[in-house]
């Protein structure tokens, strides 16, 4: 649904991903239009892959664009997107908003692993991730986050995180960046003068019983346990390219048997 207001675009995107008992994974809900298209793209074995693809600039000031995913019991399902994610300020005055809402049945998979979301100079964009998890349910979600474009100031970039597992949050966490936001996000606490910031959820039913240990990967990542069947990566990198490697290698440390 792609409605244009006084007040800017309202747009839904959908996915569901369903086990279609032949030992793969097919998706009777694809739905998107305006801002916001979804396309599904070759997979192997009995993963589904889609590909989030912006059809148009944004999102801009006043902006309000949500994406809905469900993954049903048994399924796989692979979501990445086309580009990066400019937010951008816009004619229609307030802020702009980005819902992400998923949900994981019992046994299912999800790999939420878009592009980079870049806070232009100007802009003023709240991101809201929420994930609801089955107890068996497994979860490899990452955001990137870059604050500005090169050689300019970021927009106002605030972020909430929240990761629920059998109706119990494992992680709950907001930061605010940018002018305006409260003060000392970018000092040593934060991000200690870093311009891009990331984050890896990984979870497992198994980390349950055998869960990771703290550590620290290199300057400026590391890895925390959560209170559930989880770990939590966080990073902080001079540029994008330094922050995908961070997390890469983060991933694949806790990819090791």
């Amino acid at each position: 649904m792609n409605v244009r207001t006084g007040a800017g675009v309202r747009s839904l995107a959908r996915i569901v991903a369903r086990n279609d008992g032949r030992g793969g994974t097919s998706l009777p809900v694809l739905e998107s239009d305006g801002p916001l298209a979804l396309r599904r793209t070759r997979a192997t074995g009995s993963e589904a892959r889609v590909m989030l693809v912006g059809a148009m600039s944004g999102p801009l000031g006043g902006d309000h664009f949500t994406v809905e995913g469900r993954v049903e019991q048994g399924a796989r399902l692979s979501v990445g997107s086309a580009a990066a994610t400019i937010a951008l300020p816009g004619q229609a005055k307030g802020e702009a908003r980005y819902d992400v809402r998923l949900h994981v049945a019992d046994h299912g998979e999800l790999h939420w692993l878009p592009e980079q979301l870049i806070s232009a100079q100007g802009s003023d964009l709240y991101v809201t991730t929420r994930i609801e998890l089955a107890p068996t349910a497994r979860l490899v979600l990452r955001e990137e986050q870059v604050l500005g474009r090169v050689g300019e100031e970021p927009g106002r970039l605030t972020s909430r995180l929240t990761v629920r597992v059998a109706g119990q949050a494992v992680l709950d966490q907001e930061l605010a960046c940018g002018p305006g936001a409260p003060g000392g996000w970018d000092g040593p606490a934060v991000l200690a003068g870093q311009r891009a910031v990331g984050q890896l959820v990984v979870v497992r039913p198994e980390f349950a019983t055998e869960p990771v240990t703290a550590t620290v990967l290199g300057e400026g990542a590391s890895v925390v346990p959560l209170a559930g069947p989880a770990a939590l990566v966080t990073a902080v990198a001079p540029d994008a390219l330094r922050l995908r490697r961070l997390l890469d290698e983060a991933f694949a440390s806790l990819s090791q048997p």
